[in-house]
C-alpha cells in the first residue's frame, strides 16, 4: 500500500527544465558555438544531476581547463540569478497542483529531493506557497539515493509503501538503489527511458490512478 511519494521538483511539479537549459546556453554563450551545444547536450542528458556536479564536468571535460574556486562560486550565483524568479513563476505540470490539494497529506506524506541547492529549493517552494505539501525537503548537495535512504530509515516507512515520482536518470537510480517504486514523467525526455521498465505518465492529472494500480498489484 503506497504511503509514501518522493518527487523530483524540476520538469515533475513544475515545467522548468527549459528555464535551466536557458541559464547553462546563456552562461556559455561567450564560448564557440560547438562548445555551447556540447554543454547543452550534456545538460538534457544529465537532468537530475546538481549544477555544481555539472559545472565541474563541463569545465574538465568539454572546455578542458581548471575550474578555480572563485570562478565556480560566480557561475553558481549567475545561474541562480538566472533561473531562482523564473521557476518561481513557471507553470505547473498539469495536475500537478491539483494531486497536492486533494491528497496530501489526507492521503499520502509526500517528500521533495531536487539537485536545485537546499536553500534555493526552499525558497521556491515557499514563494509558491507549497512547501507545506512536503514533509521534508532535500536539496543539493544531498545525493539523491542519500535522501532516499535518510526517508526510509527516518520516517520508518518500507520501500514497497512509497513511490518516487521523477524525469531524469538519476531520479530513477535514486529509487532503484533503495528499492522503492518508479514512475517516470515522460516530456521530451523519452530516450532516457527507453529501455527503462518502469511506468510511464505525461502529466499528473491521473497520478492518483496510477499508484492505486501499485496498491492493486501489491494485493495479488
Amino acid at each position: 500500500m503506497i504511503k509514501a511519494i518522493i518527487f523530483d521538483f524540476d520538469g515533475v511539479i513544475v515545467e522548468s527544465v527549459d528555464i535551466k537549459t536557458k541559464a547553462f546556453a546563456e552562461l556559455f554563450e561567450q564560448e564557440r558555438s560547438e562548445v555551447v551545444k556540447k554543454v547543452i547536450d550534456y545538460h538534457l542528458n544529465n537532468t537530475g544531476v546538481s549544477r555544481y556536479d555539472k559545472f565541474r564536468y563541463i569545465y574538465k571535460e568539454i572546455l578542458k581547463r581548471p575550474l578555480r574556486d572563485e570562478e565556480f562560486q560566480i557561475l553558481c550565483d549567475k545561474f541562480a540569478d538566472l533561473v531562482v524568479s523564473r521557476v518561481i513563476d513557471a507553470p505547473y505540470v498539469k495536475g500537478a497542483i491539483e494531486f497536492f490539494k486533494d491528497y496530501v497529506p489526507k492521503k499520502y506524506k509526500c517528500f521533495l529531493v531536487s539537485a536545485t541547492p537546499q536553500k534555493e529549493i526552499k525558497e521556491i517552494l515557499q514563494k509558491r506557497h507549497i512547501a507545506h505539501f512536503f514533509s521534508v525537503i532535500y536539496g543539493a548537495s544531498t545525493k539523491k539515493s542519500h535522501a532516499v535512504r535518510e526517508i526510509l530509515n527516518e520516517e520508518n516507512i518500507m520501500p514497497i509503501d512509497t513511490v518516487y515520482v521523477g524525469d531524469a536518470m538519476s531520479d530513477y537510480l535514486a529509487a532503484k538503489d533503495n528499492v522503492v517504486n518508479f514512475i517516470a514523467r515522460i516530456n521530451n525526455n523519452e530516450s532516457i527511458f527507453n529501455d527503462i521498465d518502469c511506468i510511464k505518465v505525461k502529466d499528473l492529472q491521473n497520478l492518483n490512478m496510477v499508484i492505486e494500480n501499485f496498491n492493486v498489484l501489491d494485493l495479488k
